[in-house]
């Protein structure tokens, strides 16, 4: 069966229990501030930049084992930026 999706929106609905299970992870770990759109935009630009013809299955893979401390790099330095942004 294969599944197409018209867009990223789409694809992050049909992917939002994975997301779900990754979130309780890091409420788990005590790192609440990370957010679903954390997870996804993570791996949205750094994953699956530059990935061809992914199967759903890689991607709930990805979602559900990718290393917590490299989302939560992720998270500190994009706001990290953002906030050296606001400044200037």
């Amino acid at each position: 069966m294969d599944l197409e999706f018209s867009s990223l929106k789409d694809l992050y609905l049909r992917v939002d229990p994975a997301l779900n299970a990754k979130k309780k992870e890091f409420d788990r770990l005590g790192l609440t501030y990370i957010q679903k759109e954390d997870i996804w935009n993570y791996l949205v630009e750094s994953k699956w930049k530059v990935g061809k013809d992914l199967m759903l299955s890689d991607i709930v893979d990805d979602i559900l084992n990718t290393d917590c401390s490299l989302i939560d790099k992720y998270f500190k330095e994009k706001n990290t930026s953002l906030n050296d942004e606001e400044i200037m």
